[in-house]
């Protein structure tokens, strides 16, 4: 086992990972940006780097600032997280090189799957089904009007480097192709330092049901049952769960072995996931392979009682899979809401600043990863995902319920939040019955606005009102405090804010 681990990411899965790191008894190291010096995951840390600048590129995408922070400190292994070097190949070798084990997969088997087509023609070759699409990615638009033509409008545009939504579109008619591929080869870049896009046939409504895989260096592979991930927003997930009312034993057999199929056939180890997208007719296509820790991996932790992070932690380390597929069951339900600060009122742009208020849920079945406190500044600069919200039944509509109120009891004052559209989305109607696809936003929420606030929350309003009065008045009464670039740990004189001692007379 490892003695030491850097995480190279940020936010609630930078804290979720140390905290995995922790129960193992292994020290973790933090890496932060300028607009990361206050952030949790470097408080939760045992030692916390300075890698550069707030842009991501000068940062948390600087292979070799990361590299030398994990030798700097004695860390024998990086943990990437989900985002930034995540999927990155390059970044895999430079570790590889470095004489440092990257957590997750080797650098030939995350090219592989990376490359989006070359993965689809691996898959295609081992039987298993994929959706009508491109072989390649081509140089010029008059190749792609060519292909999708072929295949036959509509049309997704996708990453060839990466998923998460980022480079996607859905193209209808032909006129449309040329600014479509020119915004997600932008898009590409920008993400994932790739451009490249390839073309595939769009599925009209389908269902989005992934699985998740573990495989050790033994050749051992189990996949962990299925997440179903329809519930979308610009093709990002918002609402996950597990089990899919979807499928039935056979269906889910006959899925988890394909899973287990594609991921032996590209030679993969650590864990990772394999998507499928699932159509009216329970047709099933390979989507992707995402090479990571998913956003959504607490339900399948929920429902099999099996630790992801733990469990990519010692396939690293070398350690054999301890459990056979026989011997993994699912219990109960499990649902995630993720949010992010955005404002669902202005078509959910990003909301930065200062959180001056935050009350998290508590109760039976309800887990919170977060990754920011009250008092925290929310940066402009990265993903604006806050936390990952989750709760778990002996049925689904208990997990509902227990989301349903978990999300009515859940408060961040200071920026807008997803939290008012999330509770409206697991209280439709259609939802509650398991009606969902890819279009179920689109369909149920197109014109969704706010509710006037209830008078509990003009209450809040108003005492967040008064909590940000506060807080300018003592700001403006005192120098700001921040880190220095040597500084490693926030003090606590700068995280309770001013204080004195009193006599109790």
């Amino acid at each position: 086992m490892f003695s030491k681990i850097l995480v190279a990411n940020r936010g609630e899965i930078a804290v979720r990972i140390m905290r995995a790191c922790r129960e193992l008894g292994v020290a973790t190291v933090a890496v932060y940006s300028e607009a990361d010096r206050g952030a949790l995951h470097v408080q939760v840390a045992d030692e916390a780097v300075f890698i550069g600048p707030a842009p991501a590129l000068e940062s948390y995408l600087n292979m070799e600032r990361l590299v030398e922070a994990a030798h700097h400190t004695g860390a024998e292994a990086i943990h990437p997280g989900y985002g930034f070097l995540a999927e990155n190949p390059e970044f895999v070798r430079l570790c590889e090189e470095a004489g440092l084990v990257f957590i997750g997969p080797d650098s030939k088997a995350m090219a592989l799957v990376g490359d989006k087509i070359r993965a689809r023609q691996v898959v295609e070759e081992v039987g298993v089904p994929i959706i009508p699409g491109m072989k390649k990615s081509f140089p010029n638009l008059e190749d792609y009007r060519q292909a999708a033509q072929e295949i036959g409008y509509p049309v997704m545009i996708k990453a060839s480097a990466g998923g998460g939504g980022k480079g996607m579109r859905i193209v209808y008619q032909e006129e449309d192709l040329l600014p479509a591929l020119e915004a997600g080869q932008r898009e590409a870049k920008a993400a994932f330092g790739d451009e490249a896009v390839y073309l595939e046939k769009y599925l009209e409504e389908p269902r989005h049901v992934e699985f998740q895989v573990l495989a050790d260096h033994e050749g051992n592979i189990v996949h962990l049952f299925e997440r179903e991930c329809s519930i979308q927003r610009r093709h990002q997930k918002i609402v996950e769960e597990t089990p899919s009312l979807a499928l039935d034993d056979d269906l889910r057999f006959r899925m988890g072995e394909a899973a287990k199929k594609v991921m032996q056939a590209v030679g993969y180890t650590n864990a990772g996931t394999v998507e499928f997208l699932l159509d009216k007719d329970k047709n099933f296509y390979f989507l992707e392979v995402n090479a990571r820790l998913q956003v959504e991996h607490p339900v399948t932790e929920l429902t099999t009682g099996i630790d992801l992070v733990h469990q990519q932690i010692r396939i690293a380390a070398g350690q054999r899979l301890s459990f056979s597929q026989e011997e993994i069951n699912q219990r109960g339900h499990a649902l995630e809401c993720r949010i992010y600060a955005e404002d669902p009122a202005k078509n959910f742009l990003p909301s930065s600043g200062r959180i001056i208020y935050l009350r998290e849920p508590v109760g039976p079945g309800i887990r919170h990863d977060g990754g920011v406190y009250a008092g925290f500044e929310v940066p402009i600069y990265y993903d604006p995902i806050l936390a990952k919200l989750i709760t778990w039944g002996e049925t689904r509509d208990q997990a509902c319920a227990r989301m349903k109120k978990a999300l009515e009891d859940y408060v961040i004052l200071g920026i807008k939040t997803t939290i008012p559209f999330l509770r409206e989305v697991v209280q439709h109607p259609a939802f509650l019955e398991g009606k969902i696809s890819t279009h179920f936003i689109p369909r149920y929420f197109s014109e969704w606005r706010p509710r006037p606030p209830s008078p509990e929350g003009q209450r809040l309003a108003l005492i967040g009102a008064a909590l940000r009065e506060m807080k300018q008045g003592r700001e403006r009464k005192r120098p700001t405090q921040l880190m220095s670039a040597g500084q490693d740990f926030l003090s606590p004189w700068q995280t309770l804010g001013p204080w004195r001692l009193g006599r109790r007379s």
